[in-house]
């Protein structure tokens, strides 16, 4: 075998540290990083593919738009005082309805001299109505209202000359909707 001729890099002096050209191996990749990379990719592009396709559908909306909400209203709910006179009138053509009530209320508090039952004039009157005088009254209308299950309340004096006691007085007009017998009326008048 001959000698390999000379070339320039057999001229570079020793005292520079290496001569030629030396590579490390590659390293060694462990098979299960890979592996786990690989899992950890795949997972990525499915999450980031299901969230993508959710919002193209428009089942996820990225920047909601706010909705103003209101606050609910307070329901004023009244009071329910005995310290007043109670005149009912019963304007419906079913009798009794009066002493009904005039005993619903006798049992919730109010003293047996001070409410007071009577029929209407009227026997046509469309819904049960609690009528109150002052504006300082319509708190205690109200409860009375709800105590008897439900009713309109309203101001009016009309029936104010029928309270001849200083006692004040709410006036509780029974209407049509508390009966099942009666034909429709037209409007709600105030009866006497």
């Amino acid at each position: 075998m001959s000698k390999p001729s000379r070339d320039r890099f057999d001229d570079v002096p020793r005292t520079s540290g290496r001569v030629g050209a030396h590579r490390a191996e590659a390293p060694g990749m462990n098979g299960w990083v890979v592996l786990l990379w690989s899992f950890v990719a795949a997972l990525v592009l499915i999450i980031a593919g299901i969230f993508g396709s959710l919002v193209v559908m428009g089942r996820i909306t990225l920047f909601p738009e706010t909705v103003p909400t209101s606050a609910p209203t307070p329901v004023e709910t009244g009071v329910v005082d005995p310290a007043f006179s109670v005149l009912i009138l019963n304007a419906t053509p079913d009798g009794g309805l009066d002493e009904l009530m005039r005993d619903l209320l006798i049992n919730n508090g109010w003293a047996a001299d001070t409410v007071f039952a009577s029929d209407s004039e009227s026997a046509d009157f469309t819904t049960t109505t609690v009528y109150y005088v002052q504006d300082d009254d319509e708190l205690a209308a109200i409860g009375l209202a709800n105590l008897i299950g439900g009713a309109d309340v309203q101001q009016s004096d009309f029936y104010a000359q029928m309270n001849e006691s200083e006692v004040e007085q709410l006036v509780v007009v029974i209407g049509l909707d508390r009966t099942s017998t009666a034909p429709e009326a037209p409007e709600d008048t105030p009866a006497s």
